[in-house]
């Protein structure tokens, strides 16, 4: 076995003949691809995912093309980016920081994955990414690469060049006759990251957390006033914790998620103004917009109400904040993470049903729940007669069990919680 060394920024002339770039076809990636070739002298094999961010992805391989890659890779991954990462996400219900929905954070070990596949099929000495020194994005593409392949060599240019403008990258684009689009010239108000769950605006008119969003800051969903007054009503059926149905129609992983942001975006469900702490330490706004991720959530955590065990339920909340932040940090194909998934599918064996919704205005309501698992008992928890179903007097016992600890504390003058 190759002992594992401390990884460190490859520079030039060390041997690099081959990266691997997760390139967007935009004017970011673009100047990192001809920097890749200038810099290091290497070839660059690019490497494009449609994870549903609802771009046609086509002009980015002819871009390549003409930028000189011979060998370019354009995968439609929505349906591996639903199945195989957002529904085990979401069977643990999981929020960062009690409100984000992860939809950058999901997408990036996918990316990662296929790039590290990619690079050992081509034989690439390394791979390169286009986030900043600033945000989550290095930590999580870099956390998975050396997860899953130890020894690769990894580039991040934003820590290597001083391109350290907007200004700057636009005048390399034009002396190296990189194709940009017209409008670049004019500053983007924000910057825009989208895939199939959700779509992630930040920076510039978003930085101060004090001022609301302009209404064109949101792209997937229309507002809650102007959403249509008459409520949609909806089922979900699940199985094994996993939605597999919509109205009663089997539907693919990414044809399911799909319809359920037509459905949330309509009905002005989904939006979300946060200030997140950072894994890099900042602080950070962002408008996030994730309409069927939002439908799901609610949906999923309905029909957990009624088909798991009080203690098991209880245990997965709160094991979940730390779940998210595990994924929210980068470390999906960490151990720990492997160890909380194996719990969290072992409690949705029995996550079967449907769910019925009311969509109106922002808001998902749920309006009934039924499961062939269910471990509601209208015999029990019934106020008419229950035919000795549940005995109340074994109720005494367990309250005064329960206010033993109490009693004696106050027996010793501890009244009123008193240490």
């Amino acid at each position: 076995m190759k002992p594992i060394t401390s990884p460190s920024a490859p520079s030039p002339g060390n041997g690099i003949k081959k990266v691997v770039l997760a390139y967007s076809g935009g004017l970011d990636t673009s100047v990192i691809l001809r920097w890749l070739q200038q810099h290091y002298g290497c070839e660059v094999v690019t490497f494009t995912a449609d994870l549903g961010q609802g771009e046609e992805l086509e002009p980015a391989r002819r871009k390549a093309e003409k930028m000189g890659v011979k060998e370019i890779f354009v995968e439609d991954l929505r349906e591996t980016f639903v199945k195989d990462f957002v529904f085990p996400m979401f069977r643990a219900n999981t929020l960062y920081e009690g409100q984000y929905l992860l939809g950058t954070s999901i997408a990036r070990p996918l990316i990662s994955q296929r790039q590290i596949e990619i690079a050992e099929a081509v034989g690439a000495d390394a791979v390169a990414h286009g986030a900043t020194g600033k945000g989550n994005d290095q930590v999580r593409f870099e956390l998975a690469y050396y997860a899953l392949k130890p020894d690769i060599k990894v580039i991040a240019p934003w820590r290597e060049w001083d391109l350290t403008s907007r200004t700057k990258l636009l005048d390399f684009a034009e002396k190296n006759q990189i194709p940009i689009t017209k409008d670049k010239r004019g500053e983007a108000p924000f910057s825009v990251d989208a895939n199939l769950l959700h779509s992630s605006s930040e920076g510039k008119i978003l930085e101060d957390p004090a001022v609301g969003p302009d209404e064109i800051v949101f792209q997937r969903t229309r507002s809650p006033e102007e959403a249509p007054d008459t409520p949609t009503e909806i089922t979900i059926d699940f199985h094994h914790g996993d939605p597999v149905a919509l109205n009663g129609v089997s539907l693919s992983p990414a044809t399911l998620l799909t319809r359920l942001n037509e459905l949330g975006r309509t009905n002005g469900i989904g939006r979300l103004d946060m200030v997140e702490n950072r894994f890099v330490g900042m602080k950070s706004r962002g408008i996030y917009e994730t309409p069927g991720g939002t439908i799901l959530l609610a949906a999923h955590r309905a029909m957990e109400t009624i088909t798991l065990d009080r203690e098991a339920a209880h245990l997965k909340d709160s094991i979940m904040p730390r779940y998210a932040e595990i994924i929210y940090n980068g470390l999906w194909f960490s151990p720990e993470r492997r160890m909380l998934q194996a719990l969290i599918d072992a409690s949705q064996h029995s996550v079967n049903g449907r769910v019925r919704l009311k969509l109106y205005k922002g808001n998902v309501i749920c309006t009934g729940r039924e499961s062939p698992d269910s471990l509601y008992d209208a015999r029990v928890v019934t106020f008419e007669d229950d035919a000795g179903a549940y005995d109340q007097t074994d109720a005494q016992g367990f309250i005064r069990l329960n206010a033993l600890r109490l009693r004696l504390g106050a027996q010793k003058g501890r009244r009123g919680g008193a240490l």
